[in-house]
């Protein structure tokens, strides 16, 4: 083989950024061996293995590549990575299993895991903390979606679900004033010209007691999830919803009350 033909040696270290969808100073470090390995630990802890195409997989293959470049070496990790963590957590949502991998406090991966339809309704609305005496309503259905996407930055689909759920909830096109829509819109304005997610308005700080802020308040159906949707759709530049987000609480929610034929 000639020098010519023989594969260059790459100019810049596979970084965070590069492979997953994080922000701020993790998006320029160069993904590290120990790392990756402890994602790998992290996964089989909660899945019995590590996930084939998951985070794990991802950082692996991109710590391997950095070795080979000489742009980390084995043992070494990023610091971020260990002030701060690398885990896997599970949270329980009405029909499905949401599981979330985090580095340095950022998602790097998600997982859901629908439930089998057998399961009964109300188990699903107790890990909410959501009462089946009656109809899970728009308000019920956004404060439980501080619990699978609470520390996520408000951005314009947020902020564009939160309003369709307003109106749905209220029955009319007027956004209150002080309003949770109206929070929300401030919110994704806000952040919009932040740098640091750590600086950022969270989901939870505009969700916390939701059926409390709403002007009015009604049980979420299948019509109501579905506005809700294409809303967060709409001004998603990826044309998709978060997991765990808005829209998914609610559709959750209406399914729940179709099945508990409330």
């Amino acid at each position: 083989m000639s020098q010519q033909e023989q594969p260059s040696r790459p100019q810049e270290p596979v970084k965070y950024g590069d492979v997953f969808e994080v922000t701020g100073e993790l998006a320029d470090k160069p993904i590290a061996p120990e790392d990756a390995n402890m994602m790998q630990a992290a996964e089989t802890r909660v899945f019995g293995h590590t996930q084939k195409g998951g985070a794990a997989a991802a950082m692996q293959s991109a710590a391997t590549a950095n070795k080979r470049g000489g742009f980390v070496h084995p043992g070494d990790a990023t610091d971020l990575a260990v002030e701060r963590g690398v885990t896997v957590a599970q949270t329980e949502v009405p029909g499905a299993r949401v599981t979330t991998e985090f580095v340095g406090g950022q998602v790097v991966g998600q997982y859901v895991e629908p439930r089998p339809v057998g399961v009964a309704a109300a188990t699903d609305a107790e890990a909410l903390g959501l009462n089946l005496q009656s109809a899970i309503t728009i308000g019920e259905a956004l404060e439980a979606a501080t619990q699978t996407a609470g520390n996520k930055p408000v951005d314009q689909s947020d902020a564009a679900a939160i309003q369709a759920a307003e109106v749905r909830a209220s029955g009319t096109n007027v956004i209150a004033p002080g309003g949770i829509a109206a929070s929300a819109q401030s919110a994704a304005v806000h952040n919009a010209n932040v740098n640091r997610d750590e600086d950022k308005i969270k989901l939870v700080d505009v969700l916390a007691g939701a059926t409390g802020k709403l002007p009015a308040d009604k049980a979420v159906t299948r019509g109501d999830a579905e506005g809700v949707v294409s809303a967060e759709l709409r001004n998603n530049p990826n044309l998709s919803t978060h997991p765990g987000g808005v829209a998914a609480s609610v559709t959750a929610a209406a399914r729940l009350n179709e099945r508990a034929d409330i």
